[in-house]
């Protein structure tokens, strides 16, 4: 299978869209200076400790307070609290721990409010971002992710990934890591590092060593409230957890967004020659690649997938329901369980290609068309889990229901994905009545003639919508041509699939707007 990253850069943020064989399975979204990213380490302050709950509200300077269970406090919680009042009582301290003593670990089924008071101040790290009306959840059991390795400080185990099946290689890598970590830092080895030579091994420990240096020293002069940190922005962690050799292609239009994707691929030893482009076309990028137009069909509440079969995607603050319609699809009156089998089976792929391009987190349930025979929901159930064994987040499938329901719990990190693919039309302003075509091709003309021949504009571009531009350019000769042989001007035209039909902009050479 091949992969395509396409990377998008706006003025508020980059977007970033995952294609699978040209099929638009991921899209992301990054704002600049955006607070409460997972990952993001904070300096907080325990506002209010709820015993019914077993949790406490901590101060973050925000509207909403960050949320933090006893369990997220983890059990090494009065060793980070000493670590934390040390370094900031002596800034002069080593940022290692080669010489801290640990703290009595926490009872698993203890009270938080018998070890954390109000008032006292936390490092705390982002694992949740704010959702709805729900502030940050955030937790003190520390972790920095990189490429091979997880590091956890104030602890001296050593995981290993379940997905790696070889025990050789397990034990291989355990020994690897337990050279390589430093003294009171324990690590969790990635299923990515399987087969990788120490040399990288080392490598990437050494980067994860030098990312807890930049957080103790942002820890010492830090107030209360601040970001000390961020572990890495969208790009980054999509570029450390899926690029690998199987992406072909991996294209960007900004020279900046360039530099740091031909470094990071350097550095994970792919090829940059080969995979990555920077792209200078006058067409915006996602509207080369067709991207704009997946984004605008996929998001929309009926979604398509085969034979005239669809999805009705509805979602609640509470769950989402995915319901699938067989449509217009036509049945066979003497095999019907066989019909519905089928819609089902390829409602599989576009029901988990909707999950991981729309984010859903939560609780998902789906409605499949009923079936009576039991070997075909086993197989229907088998389908779709191996159609999600793809899918990054963690998420449990339950088995089907005698109702046709299957149960989906997703990890949920952060708001799900949600584009408004209906547009209101600025011609009308949503009164749903606008200019005939006749008197909008007459406005045009007129402007156009008025900026040659009154305001002298050499240089016009004419941005409109494709019909738009078509009926100027289209037979021969053209209206476009025929204004050539009068006026002696050339009229350009540009192809906007984001305008509405009633809509355009005339620019001059400087690229700015004259209309």
């Amino acid at each position: 299978m091949s992969n395509e990253l396409v990377i998008k850069k706006s003025s508020s943020g980059i977007e970033i869209a995952l294609l699978a064989e040209k099929k638009l399975t991921e899209l992301h979204k990054e704002q600049y200076d955006a607070p409460f990213q997972v990952g993001d380490f904070y300096l907080g302050k325990v506002r209010k400790i709820s015993p019914s709950l077993n949790a406490a509200f901590v101060d973050l300077k925000s509207e909403k307070d960050g949320f933090l269970t006893y369990f997220d406090l983890g059990p090494n919680i009065k060793s980070i609290q000493k670590f934390v009042k040390t370094v900031r009582q002596n800034p002069r301290i080593a940022t290692d721990l080669d010489e801290f003593e640990f703290e009595e670990r926490t009872n698993k089924a203890g009270k938080i409010s018998q070890t954390i008071r109000s008032g006292e101040t936390l490092l705390v790290q982002v694992i949740k971002e704010p959702i709805a009306n729900k502030g940050p959840k955030i937790t003190c059991d520390l972790s920095i992710p990189g490429r091979y390795f997880i590091l956890v400080p104030f602890t001296n185990n050593i995981s290993v990934s379940r997905k790696i099946g070889n025990t050789k290689e397990k034990n291989r890598l355990k020994d690897l890591a337990s050279s390589l970590r430093p003294k009171n830092f324990g690590v969790i080895i990635r299923t990515i590092a399987e087969g990788v030579a120490l040399e990288e091994l080392d490598r990437d420990l050494r980067e994860l060593m030098k990312k807890w240096d930049e957080l103790v020293i942002g820890l010492r002069r830090a107030q209360f409230g601040e970001r000390i940190t961020n572990n890495e922005n969208r790009l980054e962690t999509l570029l450390r957890d899926i690029v690998n050799d199987s992406f072909t292609q991996i294209t960007t239009d900004d020279s900046e967004v360039h530099q740091l994707l031909e470094s990071t691929l350097t550095r994970y030893n792919l090829d940059t020659q080969k995979v990555l482009k920077h792209y200078q076309g006058k067409v915006p990028i996602f509207d080369q690649y067709g991207i704009t137009k997946q984004i605008k069909s996929a998001f929309g509440k009926n979604v398509p997938f085969s034979g005239g079969a669809y999805l009705v995607i509805e979602h609640t603050e509470a769950l989402h329901v995915i319901d699938v319609n067989s449509g217009s699809t036509s049945f066979d009156p003497q095999n019907r369980e066989e019909n519905v089998f089928q819609i089902n089976i390829e409602a599989v792929h576009e029901i988990a290609r909707q999950i991981r391009l729309r984010d859903m987190g939560g609780i998902i349930v789906v409605d499949f068309i009923d079936m009576k025979d039991p070997k075909n929901k086993s197989t229907l159930h088998q389908k779709l889990k191996d159609a999600m064994s793809t899918d990054r987040a963690r998420h449990t499938i339950l088995p089907i229901t005698k109702f046709g329901l299957v149960q989906i719990t997703r990890e949920r990190v952060r708001p799900a994905v949600e584009i408004a693919n209906l547009e209101l039309c600025p011609s009308c302003m949503g009164t749903g009545k606008a200019d005939s075509s006749v008197q909008l091709l007459e406005k045009i003309e007129n402007e156009i003639v008025y900026l040659w021949e009154q305001m002298n504009q050499k240089e016009i571009t004419l941005k409109a919508h494709p019909l738009i531009t078509h009926y100027f350019s289209g037979g021969f000769p053209s209206l476009r041509m025929k204004w050539w042989l009068q006026h002696r001007r050339w009229l350009r035209l540009e192809k906007d699939e984001h305008s509405a039909l009633t809509s355009y902009t005339v620019v001059n050479g400087d690229k700015q707007p004259v209309s």
